[in-house]
């Protein structure tokens, strides 16, 4: 018999049995078959991107049950309503302390899921629906919210917010009713806090009206408290340099070096809306910004502007602050106002600078003052800062 017949007898018997497609594909398919969350979370520890910790591990599961729904569910059919599947699972929401790994967690999962899906700060997602609320309200529709939820929803089945938090009245206004909306569609919704559903907009103006999002929230999301014992980003930053001077190429390579050990997804801008003021972080991922001095004190800012930076980001890498002096006092004073915020903060900052912090601001009015802002950039540098 040629290889040739032989080939051929083979492929007959193959197919004959009643398993053929198995047995025939079996092999390729298990090497294609998707990574588990549990298999990508061990690779990283593997290669030492992560340390082992159990409080990280012990949400995989439920991370893995919704990407499991969201793979094998059906589509959603023309009325936004999904055919006759599984009932869908409770969405997550991830809450802790900063550093623990909420986000890292949330965009290892987003990666691995094979469906129609988003990841987007929470801040910047919220900006979105006011401006489509405002080009709705242009048509006169008698409810703006309406369109703009249905529009989020079209072409998505997974939201994953990074750092819920809501401090504005406008926000809490609406985001109950959002949320109804996209839950009754079938988005999923997965998010991360640094505080449990309790505390969001705590002591806000007409709170009353938010608990009930609460409430919804707490009903159609497993809550998850992330307590991981370690603030990895700070053991990131553990005895590395944070103040850089002169703000040279050897100073901007280190600064380099901090982001990219910092990010975890690819960044984008964020911008902040303070009193009907844009307030543009240009470049932000996980937590973390970078901002050219100019960009924060070369503009028309003041205290509540910093003060939303300072509850946006958890790390700060601010590059090229010049020296500081009567010739430019209005930029200086917005300086120390913005250090002065994220000290408050605990907010752990990254400086590139004209020089080291008790010679930035030698000359002209405001020196005096000056000194207790130079001691408080030395203080920020210590290994210790923001624990």
């Amino acid at each position: 018999m040629t290889v040739a017949e032989n080939a051929v007898g083979v492929a007959d018997r193959v197919c004959a049995h009643p398993d053929w497609l198995f047995l025939w594909v079996a092999p390729d398919y298990l090497d294609a078959m998707p990574k588990t969350l549990e298999d990508i979370y061990a690779e990283k520890i593997a290669a030492g991107d992560l340390t082992r910790d159990p409080a990280q591990e012990a949400v995989l599961p439920i991370l893995c049950d919704i990407r499991t729904w969201l793979e094998e569910a059906p589509k959603r059919g023309l009325r936004g309503l999904f055919a006759k599947g599984p009932p869908p699972p409770k969405g997550l929401y991830l809450w802790g302390g900063v550093g623990r790994g909420k986000s890292m967690l949330m965009d290892m999962f987003v990666e691995a899921v094979d469906a129609p899906k988003r990841r987007v700060h929470f801040h910047a997602f919220m900006q979105e629906i006011h401006a489509g609320m405002h080009e709705a309200r242009k048509k006169g529709v008698d409810d703006a919210l309406k369109p703009v939820a249905e529009a989020v929803a079209a072409d998505i089945r997974l939201l994953a917010f990074d750092e819920m938090q809501i401090t504005d009245i406008t926000d809490a206004m609406i985001v109950g009713r959002l949320f109804q909306r996209l839950f009754e569609v079938g988005v999923l919704v997965v998010t991360t806090s640094n505080r449990p559903p309790d505390d969001l907009y705590k002591d806000g103006l007409n709170r009353a009206l938010f608990v009930p999002f609460i409430e919804l929230l707490k009903e159609r999301m497993v809550i998850h408290h992330l307590a991981a014992e370690a603030d990895y980003r700070q053991d990131k930053l553990a005895g590395s340099q944070t103040y850089f001077a002169p703000a040279n190429a050897a100073a901007r390579a280190a600064v380099q070096a901090i982001w990219e050990d910092l990010v975890t997804a690819p960044p984008e801008p964020l911008t902040l809306k303070v009193k009907g003021r844009d307030v543009v972080l240009p470049k932000f991922s996980n937590g973390v910004a970078r901002v050219p001095f100019w960009d924060l004190c070369g503009k028309p800012l003041g205290p509540a502007d910093y003060l939303a930076v300072a509850e946006a980001v958890r790390v700060l890498i601010l590059e090229d602050v010049p020296n500081l002096s009567r010739s430019n006092y209005n930029e200086a004073k917005r300086f120390v106002i913005l250090i002065d915020a994220l000290y408050e903060a605990k907010v752990r900052l990254i400086v590139t600078a004209a020089d080291i912090p008790e010679r930035l601001y030698v000359e002209g009015e405001g020196t005096f003052e000056f000194e207790r802002t130079a001691s408080r950039l030395r203080e920020m540098q210590s290994e210790d800062w923001g624990t």
